[in-house]
């Protein structure tokens, strides 16, 4: 069995990531986005350079690195290793869970529709999974991540009930989304099953006002300039950029 194989069993995956990443304390992140957006190619390489510092499994996609290294910030700042975490629209590919595995914790689930079976991966457990419609009770997680998800024919509404429901009091959200202040033509086209949107600032200001309804509150100012458009979507030939928020549930 490679190692790649290990890693998507209950039983190999600890083996896997002690062999392959080790398990030594690791500082937290000192590079990290907070409720802003991506400013250029230079944040980009900063955010690689930083996971690769220290000793995290790449992200498949570099500019993934920016915000990936936002939610651990976030998540490790706002919680300890005992608490429970979901990454909603989570896939096979997705690091955040495992680089939150690599600072102690243990309670960690990803779910998303293309999963067609349960998987584990030692403790993390991926399952197939509506992130507006969940099977879990009311105040089942500490934090949730969604990174570059919502823009995929989500539901903004359906999205904010969901995740103040399942958070609980004083739980954190840490959101990710495809973004450019000005409005970015994507007219005539699709991507995941439906049409594919990047968000600009009246649609944000819009979304923090729709989850405030839903008992969200932000952390503080998201600031919402845009500088360049330093992410380029080859296959649906666009550029933008991302913008990463977090919210606590009240």
């Amino acid at each position: 069995m490679t190692l790649s194989l290990l890693e998507y069993t209950r039983f190999g995956f600890p083996l896997y990531m002690a062999m392959r990443w080790g398990l030594a304390h690791r500082e937290r992140p000192a590079v990290y986005p907070v409720n802003t957006v991506l400013r250029d190619r230079a944040e980009i390489d900063a955010a690689v350079a930083e996971a690769e510092r220290l000793g995290l499994p790449p992200v498949w996609d570099a500019p993934k690195s920016w915000d990936s290294l936002g939610a651990l910030h976030e998540v490790l700042s706002r919680t300890g290793p005992r608490a429970r975490v979901l990454d909603a629209g989570a896939e096979y590919y997705s690091q955040i869970l495992r680089w939150l595995y690599l600072y102690g914790y243990r309670d960690l689930t990803g779910i998303n529709l293309v999963f067609e079976r349960p998987v584990r991966c030692g403790p993390i457990r991926l399952e197939t999974g509506d992130l507006t419609a969940t099977r879990f009770a009311d105040g089942s997680f500490d934090a949730v991540t969604c990174l570059s998800v919502i823009e995929h024919g989500v539901d903004p509404a359906a999205y904010f009930r969901e995740m103040a429901r399942i958070l609980r009091p004083g739980g954190v959200l840490v959101t990710s989304t495809d973004y450019f202040a000005e409005p970015t033509d994507t007219r005539g086209r699709q991507a995941y099953g439906g049409p594919v949107r990047v968000f600009d600032r009246r649609e944000m200001e819009a979304m923090f006002a729709l989850a405030a309804e839903f008992g969200l509150e932000l952390t503080g100012p998201v600031d919402l300039t845009s500088e360049e458009r330093c992410v380029h979507w080859a296959e649906q030939d666009l550029r933008y950029s991302f913008l990463i928020w977090t919210m606590v549930r009240i």
